[in-house]
Formats: C-alpha cells, sequence, structure tokens
C-alpha cells in the first residue's frame, strides 16, 4: 500500500520513540537476521513495523495484513565472515602449529516468501528461510586442533502464516514452523554429527497509530531439537536448544522524502548450555556453549530520490550472548557493530529490486579455552562483508 504523508506536530513524538529505539546486527552466535535483502541496508531496522514486502513475515506475519493481492519476494544474502585468531600464550599437549588462518567461510542465505489476501482481512503467507548457520574452518595442524577444526550449522525454516486485519489500527498474525537443522563439528580425534526436524511458532501484531507511523511487535519461538547423529562413527543423540526471540520495531514518514525506522529485539540464548552427545552406553562427546542472553539496536533511514529509486542506511549495536570465559574457537564471538546502505529500485509493471551491503565489525574477542589438558590463549580480530539482493513482485 502506498504511504500519503499528512504533515502533523504530532510526528515529532514518534520521532521521540524512534530515538530511544535507535542504535541489527548479523544476530549474534549463530542466528542470521539476514532473512530479506529489503531491510538489510536499514541494518534490518523496523523490521516488524516496515512490512513493504511477503519477506516481512519471517520478522513479524501480521505485516502480512498490508500486502494487497498476491506477492512474492525471492532473495539471496552472502555473508564472509572474517575470523583471525592470534596466539598469545597457548600451551599443552597436542598443540599444533600456526594461527590457522582466516577460519571464515561465506555463508549463502536465500529466503523465499509469498503472501495472499484472500478477502478484505485475511491473508495466507508462507515463507521459507535459513535463520541459524555457522561455517568456520581452521588450517589443518593449527594451533587450536584440540579445540576445533571445522564447525557447520544449517537450517532450512518453512513458516506458513495467517495474518488477520481486526480493525484500520489493529492485525495481528501467527505462523507455524517446521525447521529442519544439520550439524557437523570436528576437531582432533574427533568428529560429531547429527540431524533433526522440529516445530516452533510465531506471532506478531501490528498498531498503525496513523497513516504516518507504525509499531510492531513479535515473538518466534524456542525450537527443541532431538539430533539423531553420531560421534566417530558410533550412533548417539543429543538434545540442541535454539533460542526465542521479541522484536519491538517502528516505522515513521518523517517527510515526503524521509522514513526512519527503530528496533528493539531481544534473544534468550541462555537456554543453550552445552550439546551432549549419548547412547545406550552414556555420554560420548559434549561440546560447551555456556551462552548468555543477547540483545540489539538497530536505526535506519531511507530516502526517496525520485519516484523510482530509494536510498537505506543504518546503523546497530548488538550485545553478544558469549563472553571472555564462554568464548569458544568454534565460534569466537563478541559485541558487534553493524554498518550498512543499500537501494530499491521500482520496476513498475515489473517488480522491484532491493540491494544492500553491511559491514560488521566484532569488538576484540579474548579466548582462554581449555581441552584435554590443552590451553588455547589468545586474541581473535573479527569482521564480516554481508550482501543482498532481492526480487519483489506483486500482482
Amino acid at each position: 500500500m502506498k504511504e500519503t504523508f499528512t504533515p502533523s506536530p504530532r510526528r515529532f513524538v514518534p520521532a521521540i520513540l524512534l530515538a530511544a529505539c535507535s542504535a541489527t546486527a548479523s544476530a549474534a552466535a549463530f542466528q542470521n537476521w539476514e532473512q530479506d535483502a529489503s531491510s538489510l541496508g536499514l541494518s534490518h531496522a523496523g523490521s516488524a513495523a516496515t512490512a513493504d514486502s511477503a519477506a516481512s513475515l519471517y520478522y513479524n506475519p501480521a505485516t502480512m495484513a498490508r500486502l494487497d493481492g498476491v506477492q512474492l519476494a525471492v532473495g539471496f544474502t552472502g555473508l564472509r565472515p572474517l575470523i583471525d585468531f592470534d596466539n598469545k600464550g597457548s600451551n599443552g599437549p597436542g598443540l599444533g602449529l600456526g594461527d590457522g588462518g582466516d577460519a571464515g567461510r561465506w555463508l549463502a542465505l536465500p529466503n523465499a516468501s509469498f503472501t495472499w489476501r484472500l478477502g478484505a482481512d485475511l491473508t495466507l503467507g508462507l515463507g521459507v528461510t535459513r535463520p541459524f548457520a555457522l561455517d568456520t574452518a581452521y588450517d589443518d595442524g593449527w594451533i587450536g586442533q584440540t579445540q576445533a577444526r571445522r564447525s557447520e550449522i544449517r537450517s532450512l525454516n518453512y513458516n506458513p502464516a495467517i495474518a488477520y486485519r481486526v480493525s484500520d489500527k489493529i492485525a495481528l498474525g501467527f505462523g507455524l514452523d517446521y525447521q529442519t537443522i544439520d550439524l557437523d563439528f570436528s576437531r582432533a580425534g574427533q568428529r560429531l554429527r547429527g540431524d533433526d526436524g522440529s516445530w516452533g511458532w510465531n506471532a506478531g501484531a501490528l498498531f498503525t497509530l496513523s497513516p504516518n507511523m507504525r509499531v510492531g511487535i513479535s515473538y518466534r519461538s524456542a525450537i527443541e531439537h532431538k539430533l539423531d547423529g553420531k560421534v566417530n562413527g558410533q550412533t548417539a543423540h543429543a538434545n540442541l536448544d535454539l533460542p526465542e526471540t521479541a522484536i519491538l520495531s517502528v516505522w515513521q514518514q518523517v517527510s515526503e522524502q524521509w522514513e526512519a525506522m527503530g528496533d528493539l529485539s531481544y534473544t534468550r540464548w541462555n537456554r543453550l548450555k552445552r550439546l551432549v552427545f549419548t547412547n545406550r552406553g552414556g555420554p560420548l562427546a559434549a561440546e560447551s556453549f555456556a551462552y548468555g542472553n543477547s540483545w540489539r539496536l538497530a536505526w535506519g533511514a531511507a530516502y526517496r530520490v525520485n519516484d523510482r529509486f530509494k536510498f537505506k542506511f543504518g546503523f546497530a549495536w548488538e550485545r553478544s550472548p558469549v563472553g571472555n570465559h564462554g568464548r569458544s574457537a568454534r565460534l569466537p564471538d563478541a559485541n558487534s557493530l553493524r554498518l550498512s546502505f543499500g537501494g530499491q529500485w521500482l520496476l513498475g509493471a515489473y517488480g522491484r529490486i532491493d540491494a544492500g551491503y553491511s559491514y560488521l565489525l566484532t569488538h576484540d574477542a579474548k579466548i582462554a579455552q581449555f581441552r584435554d589438558g590443552s590451553l588455547l590463549r589468545g586474541e581473535y580480530d573479527n569482521a564480516a562483508h554481508i550482501v543482498g539482493v532481492q526480487y519483489s513482485l506483486g500482482f
């Protein structure tokens, strides 16, 4: 739906709320917010309130109530972490040589979403995304080989959803999530593999406070995966509890040319403590996470250059669930700052293209990980490049 701007002194009140929410990152740990390229250039600010394409159903299913007719969005995001370890006194048996090189690998995050308005108030939708992903790999024989070599997590999330417009001011949404996951961890002398498919749900509400302001809230449930897998070839099982996330978003039309967005989100990572593989004989292997909870703040803006092009930019800060005492070589995460920009091109009857880029800078991450009598001590210098493109069409 095209918004019309109605000048009003009240528009300065929402600006105060936006400031309070200002300041997303590729979400902390191995959760990924890059589920659409439309909001990538905004650092995903306003994710639960913007409602400008079918892809927004991932962040808030209630946003589908604002989409007319049939809407389709197909996108792809590539994420390239840069992970460099600097040794500072590692010691113990089994240590290799070298700092492991750049342990980051390209992550491919495709997404596709479809919505269909059935009547004045009811909309159905389906989204396919990859919300959790990890791929790190160190050089063979590196100094931390007893801690980690290769770490891979792949997920695929199928999200059928429904939205109902209660009134001109309120819309509600609900969805189910069927999520598959594959895990493959290796270190010197050990390889852990497992996979599963489990169910979760998501819900949200969208409040249209005026023609120029919307507030969205949403919740995505935890999912408890029961992995069937192997430890060095032996059949084993493990529980992997993935976190729930809550989002509060604000969108505001500040003027004919300017839009502003803000985000505040909270992810309960502390449910993920240990990954223990067992069989009938008892525990076979374990990986420690010891995560805390995380939250993020994001702010973004869009400027309409002309009737066909819109420029976007944003920044974000995220508190990592990984502290100095729980940091591991598999995922040496830390608090992060993101800077983003992007654009939107309208193609008339041929749809719309969105593209974006983010640079993610992670604070210096110190590590002192002890395992099998060996201590990995040092500091990580991390960053990430994120690029995405999306095609949207309505008819």
